[in-house]
């Protein structure tokens, strides 16, 4: 699917419409000290099997990919919902 690089739509921040510049959300960096982290890494360290099932059938052919919405007036980025699709192109 092709989606352009700009999109005018609605700005909470500045409550009016205004042009956005789109770009593909992605995930940032896994903090190495979080709680989760931490847990798993105890469950995982010592004798025994691995903690959680590692999947290997998968029914799933696509991912669900969202839009993060950077406003040109404000900054305020808001982030769009995912929609499942194979390749997303920013034109």
């Amino acid at each position: 699917m092709k989606v352009p690089k700009t999109i005018k739509t609605y700005c909470a921040r500045c409550k009016t419409h205004r042009e956005h510049a789109a770009s593909l959300y992605k995930k940032g960096r896994e903090r190495v000290l979080s709680a989760g982290r931490r847990r798993y890494n105890r469950k995982e360290a010592g004798y025994g099997s691995q903690p959680k099932p590692i999947q290997k059938r998968f029914s799933k052919v696509t991912k669900k990919q969202s839009l993060r919405l950077k406003c040109s007036e404000c900054g305020h980025v808001t982030v769009r919902e995912g929609i499942r699709l194979k390749k997303l192109e920013l034109t």
